[in-house]
């Protein structure tokens, strides 16, 4: 696998860089955490991430997208990740637009795509339940027949940029109505990936109730109950039944844009922290000319190479359009290796800067903070090598 950039690729990546260190520098992360801010990231910025072509990056032309490709996707995911910008691409871009470009109908797709590439709407997966961890199949919320339509009924838990969605996709498990339009049984058992399927909805339909949470890194999830909501058939994504396959197809595509974000944030805290080395003096001479201190920056790097192959890999075979089980082997070893370079990247940084290190105020926080909520987005080191085992 050829693991460079080509020319519109560099370009791109030299424009995603001035636009985040020009627009997003880390005061404003630091800003939108103290400020409680409603939205909790910028709608201006999004507009103008929209404007330069960003949110449709690899939506068809036809849906208002630019029909580029993943290594694209990933050289701007890579530099919104050095600044830690918090918009709602991962949930909107990754899950919610990969949805519907991997199984939603014609009709959803004329009617989503071009907004989410205009930066006029927002996306979002509630797939993850209590006691399901990182299993995506276990499913407990039903959906029962009713009339025309379904009723939906359950619980969704950390659910990315759910307060700001505009619509949401649902992850329940159906079943077989009886004349009160309540299912006495629902198909599957409740790990099975068969027997569910994704339902979208707007998060104002009566009986959706959403409350706001935030994780430790000051990114937005919400907790969304759902209490006897009704939606029409056209609402289903996919076919009734074969949604457990089609998340796992998206997951998979959102899994590896995930670490194209991490290998910005470890690359922006491997320069933070080998400057402070080269900057900071002890005993008259730079920090950075001690030799255990030397040894440790390299096994940094060493780690963050890896990283970085392993995320060029995964992006490449997408874009080469390898079959599923490939993808799923290369999303797991990606965010394995990512995940593990990565919480060894934020823990030595935050040690290499010293007592400083572990105070609010020092920057590096941020993205020792980043790190252990991104570990354990989408499943961490020790369940993909599991799954790998496994495929």
């Amino acid at each position: 696998v050829d693991l460079v950039l080509n020319e519109e690729q560099e370009l791109l990546a030299r424009t995603a860089r001035e636009f985040v260190s020009g627009r997003s520098s880390l005061r404003r992360i630091r800003q939108l955490r103290d400020s409680g801010d409603a939205d909790g990231f910028s709608r201006d910025l999004w507009r103008e991430m929209a404007a330069l072509g960003w949110l449709g990056i690899v939506i068809p032309e036809e849906h208002g997208g630019a029909g580029l490709g993943y290594m694209e996707q990933m050289v701007v995911l890579e530099e919104m990740g050095r600044g830690l910008m918090p918009e709602p691409f991962l949930s909107t871009v990754l899950l919610g637009a990969n949805a519907l470009l991997l199984g939603g109908s014609a009709a959803q797709q004329k009617a989503h795509l071009p907004a989410v590439a205009a930066g006029e709407r927002l996306l979002t997966i509630a797939y993850q339940e209590a006691r399901s961890r990182y299993d995506h199949h276990r499913v407990e919320t039903k959906a029962t027949k009713a009339g025309n339509g379904w009723q939906l009924a359950g619980e969704k838990i950390q659910v990315l940029d759910g307060h700001v969605a505009d619509r949401l996709i649902v992850s329940a498990r159906t079943g077989i109505s009886a004349r009160t339009g309540i299912s006495a049984r629902t198909s599957g058992a409740v790990a099975d990936a068969h027997g569910i399927t994704l339902f979208l909805l707007a998060p104002d339909t009566p009986g959706v109730t959403i409350e706001r949470q935030s994780r430790i890194d000051g990114r937005n999830v919400a907790l969304v109950r759902l209490d006897d909501v009704r939606v029409d058939g056209d609402a289903i994504i996919g076919e009734v039944g074969g949604g457990g396959a089609l998340l796992t197809r998206v997951f998979d595509r959102a899994t590896i844009g995930l670490t194209a974000e991490m290998l910005g944030s470890m690359q922006a805290a491997f320069e933070m922290t080998t400057e402070y080395l080269k900057t900071r003096l002890q005993f008259g001479v730079p920090i950075g000319s001690f030799q255990a201190l030397k040894h440790r920056a390299a096994t940094l790097y060493i780690e963050l190479e890896l990283a970085r192959s392993a995320v060029m890999g995964a992006h490449r075979a997408l874009d080469e359009g390898r079959d599923d089980a490939t993808i799923a082997r290369l999303a797991s070893l990606t965010k394995a290796r990512g995940s593990d370079a990565f919480v060894l990247i934020g823990n030595e940084c935050v040690q290499m800067h010293g007592g400083i290190g572990v105070t609010d105020e020092h920057d590096i926080g941020f993205f020792f903070k980043r790190a252990r909520v991104a570990e354990m987005t989408f499943g961490d080191a020790a369940w993909h090598r599991g799954r790998t085992a496994q495929l």
